[in-house]
């Protein structure tokens, strides 16, 4: 009995052992599952942050730089300056979204900052020869035509072959009266583009200037010859007043048809017109034969508006 009483008791203790064991490994599971449960709401309280990299930020910027730059294109001018800000903002360190933020400026009037806005892109990249024409563009539009000179000048030292250019700053110095120098660079862009039609078209300008009519008449000619466009069509009208007066009225008729703004003075002065071709000009316009043509040009203009 005595062995069996110890047998059982050895028994027993054996199984409290085991309980406790059993129990402590619950009370483990318990706490561990508990912790995941403790982790799980805090991660549902905790938001997520995505922070993108610089390279992230600078393929965003060129996206919405050439969304600025469509937008400007079809005239949305000031959707295309916020798009345009907006991404500078994101990558300052591209001339190319500088050159878009400052043809959004260009377009919205403000001069002041598109220069700002070209002066960062140069300090970036001083061998981009659009800066400087671009530069050129807003000097001409405030009236600045020395900057403008300039800034062409050192444009084409950047790219020589630029026909337009080149013909660009022939015409500050046709507005400098320099003529046989504009005459120069004029020949110099159609060595580059020979049916350049504008480069002759102000050729014909400066040789009437010069006295030259016959040379005038004749490039007149050709200029019409590559494109009957309106300004080389009275050009050669105003050269052919004196000799043929019934075929100066019918290229007038057709140039105020075609574009009836060439009636007006001040803009053809605008397409640095001089003072001989202007006043050939308004002698020719007089005429009554051409006074139904006239009247009709100048409400359109009204009209217009």
């Amino acid at each position: 009995m005595d062995v069996e009483k110890k047998h059982k008791s050895k028994s027993k203790k054996f199984k409290n052992e085991n309980m406790k064991k059993y129990l402590k490994k619950i009370i483990c599971i318990s706490l561990i599952s508990m912790s995941f449960i403790q982790l799980e709401k805090a991660e549902a309280i905790i938001p997520f942050y995505y922070f993108p990299t610089i390279k992230n930020l600078q393929k965003q910027s060129l996206y919405i730089g050439k969304n600025a730059y469509q937008l400007l294109y079809f005239g949305n001018y000031e959707e295309s300056l916020n798009l345009a800000k907006l991404a500078v903002k994101l990558n300052k360190t591209d001339e190319k979204l500088w050159l878009i933020l400052a043809a959004a400026e260009e377009a919205n009037k403000l001069y002041k900052d598109a220069l700002n806005s070209l002066n960062n892109a140069q300090k970036i990249n001083s061998n981009v020869s659009e800066i400087y024409f671009n530069k050129s563009n807003i000097y001409l539009k405030i009236s600045q035509q020395k900057n403008a000179k300039s800034a062409l000048e050192k444009g084409i030292k950047i790219e020589p072959n630029n026909h337009k250019a080149i013909f660009q700053l022939g015409n500050i110095l046709l507005m400098e009266k320099n003529f046989f120098p504009a005459i120069e660079l004029f020949d110099k862009s159609l060595t580059i583009k020979p049916n350049f039609w504008q480069a002759i078209n102000n050729k014909a300008l400066a040789y009437f200037e010069k006295d030259n009519i016959n040379l005038s008449a004749k490039l007149f000619k050709n200029a019409i010859l590559i494109e009957e466009n309106a300004e080389p069509l009275l050009g050669l009208a105003a050269c052919m007043r004196i000799k043929d007066i019934k075929l100066a009225i019918e290229l007038a008729k057709k140039a105020l048809a075609k574009d009836p703004k060439y009636v007006d003075y001040d803009f053809r002065k605008e397409q640095l017109w001089g003072d001989k071709l202007q006043a050939s000009t308004e002698i020719l316009l007089q005429n009554e034969q051409l006074k139904k043509e006239v009247k009709l040009a100048k409400f359109k203009i009204i009209t217009s508006y």
